[in-house]
């Protein structure tokens, strides 16, 4: 990144080499759960190569060069595979390619670098090439939006009948993913017969690439951009729709959900609800903040702080209509478990709240994804509900209260 980059956020420029130096101790988990994020998109035969990737990794600006070295070698390993017909195995290279790509942007904050905008294009050429291999149907689709273009990832179920609809999720990816998360194989919403539409909204991705920035609120009309995408699609069933938000998504889904009564229920986790994101952007890894200032386009980092202050969602839960399930980690250590809680209160819609004893903001307990994709499906197919809390031990004993 260019030094102006690195020295417009104080923090940065005071606690980068305590960074540098975490990173060494931590590895890539340091911040949050990466390394088990790409683990359960790629699966596991990259355990090895990322663990190779994890230990030449010392310092933050080594992230970009080691993954864009990865996702180099394993597109010419794609090519080599597809030159040979064995598709499967190209497929395979092309998306663990476009992951490595994904991981390699992440860790550069700003528009015109080259690096980042070759990456950018390496990225979707390798994941158009996974499309074009993963033998289930996939589009690409370009929303227009503020004069520009909102990118989006279409998923359908594998054999679909003629005429028949499904469900669909908007997925609302973290400040720090993006619409290609979606797993290479297995993904649990396709395998419960749901279709997935997984965008780059305001700031993420190819749409911040193409010049949309987030605001406080924008998120909203993102959403019904997207929304009146999906009611026209003939492979869907407009009358079931459902939101899922991860991380900073817990933040823009409810305010997609509130703002468009067509979605029918809403569920997040990994939780960044505080009103004014304080935790995340002054406590936590200082990665945090230089990111989303460059998703919103701030290079003055006091003008940003007073942008930071309108991210509430005051006001905003009480207007949620549809059903709302919350998975948190009691620890989160970029939004505190009070402001939760907070949020809940004001919520009028069935809820459920589901908070893990000692967890932190990625959740280590793999029933706390299974709960999320099994309480959407049953949304989605009618089946009524006991709002509650559920408090879950780290024993695994869970106690139930109700609002």
């Amino acid at each position: 990144m260019r030094v102006e980059t690195e020295r417009k956020m104080k923090r940065w420029r005071e606690q980068r080499w305590l960074l540098d130096q975490v990173i060494q101790t931590r590895g890539l988990d340091w911040d949050q759960g990466r390394t088990g994020k790409i683990l359960r998109n790629c699966g596991p035969g990259v355990e090895g190569e990322l663990r190779e990737i994890s230990r030449r990794i010392q310092k933050f600006t080594d992230i970009p060069r080691e993954f864009s070295r990865a996702a180099l070698r394993r597109e010419e390993l794609g090519r080599e595979a597809e030159k040979a017909s064995h598709d499967v195995e190209a497929r395979e290279h092309y998306y663990v390619a476009a992951t490595y790509y994904s991981n390699a942007i992440w860790a550069i904050y700003e528009d015109d670098n080259p690096k980042r905008i070759a990456w950018v294009e390496r990225k979707r050429a390798c994941y158009d090439k996974f499309i074009q291999f993963a033998r289930r149907p996939i589009e690409r689709v370009g929303l227009p939006f503020a004069g520009k273009t909102l990118t989006a990832i279409f998923h359908l179920p594998p054999g679909m009948k003629a005429g028949e609809k499904v469900p669909c999720i908007l997925y609302i990816p973290g400040m720090d993913g993006c619409k290609e998360d979606n797993p290479m194989q297995g993904d649990p919403y396709l395998e419960r017969g749901i279709a997935v539409f997984s965008i780059d909204g305001p700031g993420q991705g190819e749409t911040r690439a193409g010049g949309i920035k987030c605001t406080a609120s924008n998120y909203e009309e993102a959403g019904k951009v997207a929304c009146d995408y999906l009611v026209k699609r003939p492979e869907i069933d407009g009358n079931r729709l459902a939101i899922m938000g991860s991380s900073m998504g817990s933040y823009w889904g409810p305010r997609v959900a509130a703002a468009e009564a067509r979605f029918k229920a809403l569920a997040v986790s990994g939780v960044c609800v505080e009103p004014g994101q304080y935790t995340i952007f002054n406590t936590a890894s200082p990665t945090f903040k230089l990111n989303y200032m460059y998703m919103s386009g701030y290079d003055d980092e006091a003008a940003f702080d007073e942008f930071a202050k309108t991210l509430s969602l005051k006001g905003v839960a009480s207007r949620i209509a549809c059903p709302y399930l919350v998975v948190a980690g009691e620890d989160d250590e970029l939004c505190p478990i009070e402001s939760v809680y907070q949020l809940m209160d004001e919520v009028r819609a069935p809820k459920t709240l589901v908070v893990y004893e000692g967890e932190r903001h990625s959740i280590r307990n793999p029933r706390a994804r299974t709960i999320i994709f099994d309480w959407l499906k049953d949304r989605l197919d009618g089946k009524p509900f006991k709002p509650e809390k559920i408090y879950v031990e780290m024993s695994g004993k869970e106690i139930h209260t109700s609002w």
